[in-house]
């Protein structure tokens, strides 16, 4: 994979879940707008299976919004990857961005299923997406509380299936920056696929760490971050797409002389 970081933007997916952030479809769509202008290289444009009008939504984005790729969340469910192909047909660049959990604490509360049935669950949803089209995301939900040998496993398998981008959660705001690099590390030594992928990163910012551990994982191998503008999102909210772009932390590019936040067009560099 290259090395370069990529900016997936989840104001319309996560973003929505903050109170008072949701979107009508029109709404959305002047949002999506506005991001393919700020130049972010992904945008998850919703959830289709969720409803009709985020469907609508995620179809209308699809279809109108041409330079980033599009992405659409689904469960590990045949009906939700379905659906989300279903909405995101007409893409230039289409994504479907599917997931399930794997920490033992969701494993038995949540999904009330066993580790084997999991790895399972994640091999088959990535092989039906892939069916669909080239461009497949595989989420570990509440990965940076899933053992770390069991969750090598199941990144391992999901690139053995055609995951293009591997997705390593930190979905209730859990961990911290030291904890999050050897999380990082881990994979990018012990999976010997791992090559075969993009490693990403999603933070949530109930610790008052969502940009602190996206840049110690950038710094320990990841290669695309997960955010959203102002940080909104689910419960405390998301990595702060403005905290991110400043050169010389993100970007291969040499900083200014002034050291100053750099102003571009393109959010990823």
């Amino acid at each position: 994979m290259a090395d370069r970081v990529i900016i997936f933007d989840t104001t319309l997916r996560d973003g929505e879940q903050s109170p008072g952030a949701s979107m009508n479809v029109e709404e959305k769509l002047k949002m999506a707008r506005q991001l393919e202008a700020l130049g972010v290289d992904v945008i998850e444009a919703g959830f289709p299976i969720s409803s009709d009008e985020d469907f609508e939504a995620v179809r209308t984005i699809a279809r109108q919004i041409r330079g980033p790729v599009i992405a659409g969340l689904a469960r590990a469910i045949p009906e939700d990857i379905e659906r989300a192909w279903e909405a995101l047909a007409d893409a230039r660049h289409p994504r479907i961005h599917t997931f399930i959990a794997t920490s033992d604490i969701h494993l038995e509360y949540k999904l009330k299923k066993t580790r084997e049935e999991v790895l399972d669950d994640a091999r088959r949803a990535v092989r039906l997406a892939k069916s669909f089209t080239e461009d497949v995301e595989f989420s570990a939900e509440d990965a940076t509380r899933t053992d770390l040998d069991y969750l090598c496993q199941v990144v391992q398998a999901v690139i053995e299936e055609g995951a293009t981008t591997v997705n390593i959660p930190d979905t209730v705001g859990y961990t911290i920056p030291s904890e999050f690099t050897k999380i990082i590390t881990t994979l990018r030594q012990r999976v010997p696929n791992i090559d075969r992928c993009r490693l990403s990163v999603h933070c949530h910012n109930d610790l008052g760490l969502a940009v602190a551990n996206s840049l110690a994982a950038i710094q320990a191998g990841a290669r695309q971050v997960e955010c959203t503008i102002n940080g909104i999102g689910e419960r405390a909210g998301n990595a702060s797409l403005e905290e991110r772009c400043t050169c010389g932390t993100i970007c291969s590019h040499s900083p200014p002389a002034c050291g100053r936040r750099r102003s571009t067009r393109r959010a990823s560099c």
